[in-house]
């Protein structure tokens, strides 16, 4: 802060210095003039002093020694103008960083204050509120619902339901049995429970994440600014012309004017201008970023690693799939199960309402619920008697019938939580619920790749199964799970000693990762705001492929940069052989120079404008809607073909006939006419406009193989009256369809990425 204060204070002087130096010689006394000019370069040249000192010592050198040089020989050699037009423009340059800074710079204090102030502990037989500071270990505390843990403990009563995706980044609420551990910063998901103090506040889980932010950003390398690699190169340059000059011409103010001339404020001020244009670029699409310096590290990234949950995925738990049991309708189960879970405020509950809600189902009023806390419930609907909720709640001791342990055995594969629904006792069918990618998440991987980084690592506190599974399909080069918040930190340090690395994510337990990386990026939207305060880019859209439109910005700020620095420092090397040939005094050297300025901070703007595209063609916000609802008509009969696909597990040889002919009916009639039209109309009008066909060609293929595996289906039908129906044969026809429906359903998506990435590219 007191930095800041004196760089604006320097500023006012060097500007009330030349105002008042030119209004000095506009009423006839120079003496005044040269005494004010004076006035306001000492003081910058004083400050300047202080920094150069300071860069020494870290071992850093930079623009500043030239400026430095130029003003003390303008101010020694009796040429006041010179030296205060020099100091105006250098203290200028170092305030438009401060600007940039001061927009977005917060500190730690929302992380803290997160954390509870107070703490409900039992007194004998009575409940006190204390400060969280006066807990003590072995202390027992209330935890009410809704409330976040404000020590690590154990859990003291029957059962707890916690929700710890902001620690520990697993997205579904887990349950906690009696003597089980829980930490602190966790928010409690279900009914009140009871806790045994075993560590204070000050050692708890939630104060660790805190230490490892502060630490974080305190150890964090200072950042080498662009303008100073360059001044490696200029500043001895420049002092050999002006030396050279002195020597031939035993002048020493025409050495004075080569050193004026060489004032680096190209170097001072192309940069910054230019980044901090960028900054503003940014903020319009909703990408915070925190300083032009920021910006400028954002450009050179090499690896990028990433949080799954919440910022791969959507954090949070959603309908996979419906699993019916035989004779049973996926629709039925889903709207008894959803009307149900009305009455629940379990965040499984919710996810489930939602997808009822999606379906277009007209949910059911429950009666007489009655809920086993983390378990399930049950109630009453038109007279018969549901329930949903676990196996163990559903099924008890009874073995599972084989279509739920095929269930059961499909959740455990996709890392997803089963919700077992029974009438009258009875299970007629399974939910499964999980997290997911978000629609965003391919495309913003496949524009990381088209921006130059070269690595791409998602590090999770999430169970290995899940994350790999994630990880494959992304195709990211590798995958790191069961991660605490520590681990995150050293596995961004690892990276760090080989290539500038950025890290992405969204919770409290990636902020001392998002501290420690070069460039820390939260997606703000979630308000995960200790993440934000932690990170150096937010992306207050709740937009994955944000992250790649700043990387994108940042490197055309910094070509923009690169450019106004080397015509920059060409102009002023024509200056400088010019001055040192007597051809320009130090006050016209000074002007030349602000001309020199004028054009580099003009070229440094166009950072402001986005860059341009050629279009030759666009696909509109109504033609994407109407890709969207042609592709949403196919996912309601691949889910018919997965439903065939589970019932031919245990259907007779007639039943299964008429399901393989059901299924090669709504192959035939929807996917492989859908495919065809993709193939004839709208893949040639993306090729318009898209700038490369690789991706296309890709999907064309997958277009053949869909369209071969029809085929396959097809000789299957039609062998169906001649051919003896056995299981091997209804296993073949099972396998085909399966394949059929992963491969579409998989491509569809693809599709649906590529639409609304060309859609947008379209509309900018």
């Amino acid at each position: 802060m007191f930095e800041r204060i004196l760089r604006w204070t320097l500023v006012a002087i060097a500007v009330a210095g030349l105002v008042a130096g030119g209004l000095a010689h506009a009423v006839g006394r120079p003496e005044w003039a040269g005494i004010a000019f004076t006035a306001s370069t000492v003081p910058v040249i004083a400050g300047l002093i202080i920094s150069i000192i300071r860069d020494v010592l870290a071992g850093r050198i930079g623009v500043d020694a030239i400026a430095l040089v130029s003003m003390s020989a303008a101010v020694v050699l009796g040429e006041p103008l010179a030296g205060a037009v020099v100091a105006l423009m250098y203290s200028g340059g170092n305030v438009l960083e401060d600007i940039a800074v001061a927009r977005a710079e917060h500190d730690l204090r929302a992380l803290v204050d997160r954390a509870p102030r107070i703490a409900h502990r039992w007194r004998e037989d009575r409940i006190e509120d204390v400060a969280v500071a006066d807990v003590a270990v072995g202390d027992r505390l209330m935890v009410r619902a809704g409330e976040i843990v404000p020590v690590d403990g154990v859990v003291e009563t029957v059962l707890a339901v916690v929700d710890e995706s902001a620690l520990t980044g697993e997205p579904i609420p887990v349950s906690k049995t009696r003597g089980m551990a829980i930490l602190s910063g966790s928010l409690n998901a279900g009914e009140t429970f009871e806790l045994s103090v075993t560590a204070t506040a000050g050692e708890s889980t939630y104060a660790g994440i805190v230490k490892l932010v502060t630490s974080a950003q305190t150890a964090k390398a200072p950042f080498v600014r662009l303008a100073d690699r360059y001044a490696l190169i200029f500043l001895p340059v420049s002092l050999t012309i002006a030396a050279a000059a002195w020597f031939a011409s035993g002048d020493l103010i025409r050495a004075l004017a080569v050193m004026v001339a060489a004032t680096p404020c190209p170097l001072i001020l192309a940069a910054p201008v230019a980044f901090i244009a960028g900054v503003a670029q940014a903020a319009r699409s909703g990408i915070l970023v925190k300083g032009g310096g920021k910006l400028e590290a954002l450009a050179r990234a090499h690896t990028v690693l990433f949080d799954k949950t919440g910022t791969l995925t959507v954090g949070g738990a959603r309908l996979l799939s419906v699993e019916a049991a035989p004779g049973e309708d996926a629709d039925n189960v889903l709207l008894l199960g959803a009307s149900l879970e009305q009455a629940s405020h379990h965040v499984l509950a919710h996810a489930i309402v939602e997808a009822g809600h999606a379906r277009g189902l007209r949910l059911k009023v429950p009666e007489r619920v009655r809920e086993t806390m983390g378990s399930g419930l049950e109630g009453a609907i038109d007279g018969r008697r549901i329930s949903a909720g676990s196996p163990d709640l559903i099924l008890g001791s009874h073995a599972p019938p084989s279509w739920a342990a095929r269930a059961i055995r499909r959740a455990s594969w996709r890392s997803a939580l089963i919700v077992l629904v029974a009438v009258d006792g009875k299970p007629i069918g399974a939910l499964l619920l999980a997290d997911e990618l978000r629609a965003d998440t391919p495309r913003a991987i496949r524009w990381l790749r088209e921006a130059g980084i070269a690595r791409m690592v998602m590090v999770t506190g999430d169970r290995a199964a899940a994350a790999q599974a994630i990880g494959a399909a992304l195709d990211l080069d590798a995958v790191l799970a069961d991660r605490v918040p520590s681990d995150k930190v050293d596995a961004v340090k690892s990276e760090q000693r080989l290539h500038p690395t950025i890290m992405v994510g969204d919770g409290i337990n990636d902020a001392p990762a998002l501290a420690s990386a070069d460039v820390g990026i939260a997606l703000g939207a979630r308000g995960a705001s200790a993440s934000s305060e932690a990170a150096d880019v937010v992306i207050l859209a709740d937009r994955l492929d944000r992250v790649g439109e700043a990387i994108v910005i940042a490197q055309r700020a910094r070509r923009i940069a690169l450019e106004s620095i080397i015509a920059g420092m060409a102009l002023s090397f024509i200056a400088m052989g010019a001055a040192a040939f007597g051809l320009l005094q130090p006050v016209p050297a000074a002007l030349v120079q602000e001309a020199i300025d004028v054009a580099v901070i003009l070229n440094a703007l166009r950072a402001l404008l986005p860059a341009g595209r050629g279009k030759s063609g666009q696909i509109t916000a109504e033609d994407g809607r109407g890709l969207r609802h042609d592709h949403q008509a196919l996912l309601r009969g691949l889910d018919r073909l997965r439903a065939i696909v589970d019932a031919l597990d245990e259907a007779s040889p007639e039943q299964a006939i008429s399901l393989i002919v059901e299924a090669n009916a709504l192959v035939q009639d929807q996917v492989v006419a859908h495919e065809r039209d993709d193939e004839g109309s709208v893949y040639p009008r993306l090729a318009r406009l898209l700038q490369d066909s690789h991706g296309l060609s890709a999907m064309s293929r997958a277009h053949r193989e869909i369209l071969h595996l029809a085929r396959l289906l097809g000789r299957v039908v039609e062998d169906l009256p001649s051919e003896k129906v056995d299981r091997y044969l209804i296993r073949d026809a099972q396998r085909v369809v399966e394949a059929i429906e992963t491969l579409v359903r998989m491509h569809t998506a693809q599709e649906d990425d590529i639409y609304e990435a060309v859609a947008a590219r379209s509309a900018a």
